[in-house]
């Protein structure tokens, strides 16, 4: 019986087309002509290993449900190529609603900013470099006076993330002193971001003080001792509790840390630069506002709410400032040129108020009207039901976006929703030939409908969305 089944399986393998067969299709030969011949080869040299596997891994029954044939294979190689060779990170159409998608990247950015990385890197840069006296540069400078400007702060410093910053404080600040900390702000972000444990890496004490829900500012002075190194406060960015509940604000925290001499750090997590209330929108910890109550350092974001590249920006007090830029870990943690430049350019328009509301990509989504938002909606549903034609449904629904990133965690922005529903594709199938798309679209699935949220569309986009939908359903051929 087993020979019987070897004798199948190699009947089976043999069908195969060889690597230099495969090489020679026209097909293939216009990949090589996009990327490296040995990067192809290896590529399909892989999968028909891959499929050699399959096959001897079945038994005779499998085995005659399969039918190899050369020129099939050939195309299903051509398919994989197609998606396995092109850039793993690659643009995506964000059509899900929401704005701070982490997996997508978070924050667009601005067409500013988008120019500086163009013009950095096209060659050599001024990073740590100081022009007029010829010597070594701080880069922390190129940024540093915007953010003085920006948020009334002494001085500034910029790591990679925030939760670098965070971490870079409280070593810097607290190692081997106590972090005293409200129980409701041991916050977690994402799913690997606890302040516990960031906190714990630090080198830093915690001290817990108060309760989830209750936490006074007497209880922060109670807790102080000879070991107390930094009082800390986190805005909980993600979450909000309601009902019976009491915290220690910024203010009382900032004359508890005159009173006794300790500092007082504030973690904003996503952080504003304009009070975002005076749009209409729901409010969120301005920076200045914090700088302002008195804290000695504020960490937050840069690719939040900002809307510039992914960094931790940390400002306050200078000296501080100044034992954080010489801390060792610094290093591990600093930033290159192009996250500089696109920062640069990024602060740059928040001295701008009618430019940044008009040309911040993420602040204008968060801005769109209502009655913009119906009309871009329309406009997709004409392209759509053109490209869909009596294969499926088109509706447009009314619904809700999020602002994402732990940002406004419990606020929902009213949107418009375009909906779609393909007679012969589930909703899971058709999302996923979206995503698969040469630029991928992403979605989200409800009651059977794939999703377009507007609100997270470009203009450019519409187009990218309608050619892909037109070109699923000319693949699923007659009905």
């Amino acid at each position: 019986m087993d020979s019987i089944l070897d004798q199948m399986h190699q009947k089976f393998l043999s069908r195969l087309p060889q690597v230099d067969r495969v090489l020679r299709d026209q097909r293939i030969q216009s990949l090589m002509s996009q990327y490296p011949r040995e990067l192809v080869a290896n590529q399909i040299r892989q999968y028909l290993d891959e499929f050699r596997l399959s096959v001897l891994s079945k038994d005779t029954k499998q085995l005659e449900s399969i039918n190899i044939d050369a020129q099939a294979v050939v195309l299903k190689i051509y398919q994989h190529l197609q998606f396995s060779l092109r850039p793993r990170l690659t643009r995506v159409v964000n059509a899900a609603g929401i704005i701070l998608n982490t997996g997508l990247g978070r924050s667009p950015l601005c067409a500013q900013a988008q120019q500086a990385l163009d013009n950095i890197s096209r060659g050599f840069s001024s990073l740590e470099y100081d022009l007029p006296t010829g010597k070594r540069g701080d880069r922390h400078q190129l940024v540093e006076e915007l953010l003085i400007q920006l948020t009334g702060a002494e001085a500034a410093a910029v790591v990679n993330n925030n939760a670098a910053a965070t971490f870079l404080v409280l070593n810097t600040l607290s190692q081997r002193k106590e972090t005293i900390i409200s129980r409701g702000e041991l916050i977690t972000i994402g799913g690997s971001f606890r302040i516990p444990d960031i906190m714990q890496k630090s080198g830093a004490i915690m001290r817990e003080i108060g309760t989830t829900n209750h936490t006074q500012s007497c209880e922060y002075e109670q807790a102080i001792n000879e070991d107390t190194g930094i009082l800390m406060k986190v805005h909980t960015s993600n979450y909000k509790i309601t009902g019976f509940v009491a915290e220690c604000t910024l203010p009382e925290l900032v004359t508890i840390g005159k009173k006794y001499q300790i500092p007082v750090v504030h973690d904003l997590g996503s952080g504003m630069l304009v009070d975002l209330s005076q749009y209409g929108l729901p409010k969120e910890p301005v920076v200045s506002d914090s700088v302002k109550a008195g804290a000695d350092i504020v960490t937050f974001s840069g690719d939040k709410l900002v809307g510039g590249p992914q960094a931790g920006i940390i400002v306050g007090r200078k000296k501080m400032i100044d034992e954080i830029k010489k801390n060792q870990l610094s290093r591990t943690m600093r930033c290159g040129k192009l996250t500089f430049a696109a920062l640069e350019a990024t602060l740059r328009l928040f001295f701008d108020r009618e430019k940044l509301l008009a040309e911040h990509p993420t602040l204008r989504m968060m801005l769109l009207t209502a009655a913009v938002l119906k009309r871009n909606a329309m406009k997709l549903k004409r392209g759509l039901e053109k490209a869909i034609g009596d294969r499926g449904v088109v509706i447009i629904e009314a619904g809700f976006s999020e602002v994402g990133g732990g940002s406004l965690a419990t606020e929902s922005l009213p949107t418009t929703l375009v909906k779609i529903k393909v007679d012969t594709l589930s909703a899971g199938n058709l999302a996923q030939k979206l995503r698969l798309n040469t630029i991928p679209i992403i979605t989200r699935i409800e009651k059977e409908h794939v999703v377009f949220d507007v609100r997270t569309l470009f203009y450019d986009e519409y187009k990218i969305i309608i050619g892909s939908l037109k070109s699923i359903i000319e693949n699923l051929g007659d009905k």
